[in-house]
Parts: C-alpha cells; sequence; structure tokens
C-alpha cells in the first residue's frame, strides 16, 4: 500500500470534499424518509493530527486549522467545522465518521476500505455502530452489489487514492455503472486536478452517458512553493456531484470565495463551481 492518508487528512481537499458531503447529507436530513450513505474507500476513519506522518506534511494546518482558528464561517463551513471539533482538539474524521455523526436512527452508512490495516482501524471506530455496515473489499466489485440501496434515496462517495495508472477512468466507469442502477442517486466523485484532459474527459463521458445533472466544483491553493522531495505536491482538487440537491451549487458559491481567500497558499489561488448539466 502507496498511499496513506494520514499525511494528508485534513488538507484543503479534504476540507471542499467533506464540506460537500456535509451539505449534501445536511439536504438528505430535511426530508423525513429514510436515506443512505455508500462510502466507497472508508480509510482509518479517524486521524490523529498530531501524528508523526500529519507533521511531517503539515497539510492540516494549511487547510482545517485554518477554518478551527476562526469562530465564524460562511454557511456550510461553518456546520462541518463544528462536526470535527467535536471530535477533539488533536482529530480528523474522515467521511465515514462525518456522515456517522448526520445519521439519524433511521439511515444507514455502508463504508468500503480495500487494505486490511486501513479498515481494522475503521473497525476500531464504528463497528459498534448498529447504523453502520463495514465491508473489506474492492469498491469496484462492490458497489454495483450494493445498489440501489433499501432506501431508494442516498449519496454515494467516491474518492480513489489514484495511486495506480488509470484509475480515474477506472472510477469514471464504476461512476457510470452504478448510476445505471440508482440513477436518483447523488453521487460526490472526488478527483486531484493534476491532469486537467483526464478531468475533461470523465465530465464529458458522464454527460454521454446520459446522467442530466452535473456541478463540477473545484479549488487550486496556488502555485505551492518548492520543497525539496516534494515536487509533485498537490494544489488543486475537485468534485464532480452527480444530482446535486437543490440549492447546493449556490451553497459551494456562498463558501469558495471563504475558501479561495483562507485556504490560499501560493499566486493564483483560485475556485470555481460550474453547473455542467441540470434538468
Amino acid at each position: 500500500m502507496n498511499y496513506r492518508h494520514a499525511y494528508h487528512a485534513g488538507n484543503f481537499a479534504d476540507v471542499l470534499k467533506h464540506a460537500s458531503l456535509v451539505a449534501v447529507l445536511l439536504h438528505l436530513r430535511k426530508k423525513e424518509t429514510p436515506f443512505a450513505v455508500i462510502d466507497c474507500h472508508g480509510g482509518r476513519g479517524l486521524y490523529d493530527l498530531g501524528s508523526e506522518q500529519a507533521k511531517k506534511t503539515g497539510e492540516a494546518d494549511a487547510g482545517i486549522g485554518r477554518l478551527l482558528q476562526r469562530d465564524a464561517l460562511p454557511g456550510v463551513l461553518q456546520d462541518y467545522a463544528e462536526i470535527v471539533r467535536g471530535f477533539g482538539p488533536s482529530a480528523y474524521p474522515g467521511s465515514p465518521l462525518i456522515a456517522a455523526r448526520l445519521l439519524r436512527d433511521k439511515d444507514r452508512l455502508v463504508a468500503v476500505e480495500k487494505h486490511p490495516e486501513e479498515y481494522a482501524a475503521l473497525a476500531s471506530v464504528l463497528s459498534n455502530n448498529r447504523r453502520v455496515r463495514l465491508i473489506q473489499g474492492d469498491y469496484v466489485t462492490e458497489l454495483t452489489k450494493l445498489l440501489p440501496p433499501p432506501q431508494r434515496r442516498g449519496l454515494v462517495l467516491i474518492d480513489p487514492p489514484y495511486e495506480k495508472d488509470g484509475e480515474f477512468a477506472e472510477a469514471t466507469k464504476s461512476l457510470i455503472a452504478a448510476h445505471q442502477r440508482f440513477a436518483n442517486g447523488i453521487f460526490l466523485f472526488w478527483y486531484p486536478a493534476k491532469e486537467r484532459p483526464a478531468v475533461e474527459a470523465s465530465a464529458g463521458e458522464l454527460l454521454t452517458a446520459g446522467i442530466k445533472a452535473l456541478v463540477r466544483i473545484e479549488i487550486d491553493v496556488g502555485r505551492l512553493p518548492p520543497i525539496e522531495g516534494r515536487e509533485g505536491r498537490l494544489s488543486a482538487t475537485g468534485l464532480l456531484v452527480v444530482n446535486p440537491p437543490f440549492g447546493f451549487a449556490d451553497s459551494m458559491r456562498e463558501i469558495m470565495p471563504f475558501l479561495e481567500q483562507h485556504l490560499a497558499q501560493g499566486p493564483g489561488a483560485s475556485g470555481r463551481v460550474h453547473v455542467l448539466a441540470e434538468r
């Protein structure tokens, strides 16, 4: 296993992804009917921001750390920050724990994690939650088995580590196959915006596959200063959101100027919310 999220937990990419996750879950809670959350890459579940790995990169300090320094935040960032604060001063919750905090008694979470060590850590923090089901396996084979969920509404989060060649294309195909089984579901598809052609190709494939509502949100924290041994650091990230709930794009536009200003790490920081298709 090459990728260890402990080095990156709470960074600017997590801020965008998890704020978006909270926005969707708060929307789902507005209706009385139950919903399901399927997290395709559960990770460890909970990360120690005081660990050697986190301190080595300092990415959390430049991400969630900047938000937690402020008492008042715009829009959904306030809800997101309060959830994070609830885990303690040096802990950062991954997406399964954020989702679990927002589940009602009637809602359910399924979290999939492939790597044994990460799965064991995830099980240690969530196995006693009766609203949660954990699966050790590869989301590529597991996801379609889980769809459509019995609740018939909900959210699917797809955020691979992108540690191998062709993973972006594989994730796009998995999303299309999942949408075919759960056409009214909300899908959050996270990506590192390293290769613009791959992002554009993925968005085009989703539209060609018949997806009728699609929003792309991105943030670039600017040109990062060079650090020896870390020339390839991620500076831009985004999500393709399939079937975004009503008002989601406006919620993201509300927080984007704040994120641009306060997460900037170098010249040229920018953010955008682009509606690619809407019903």
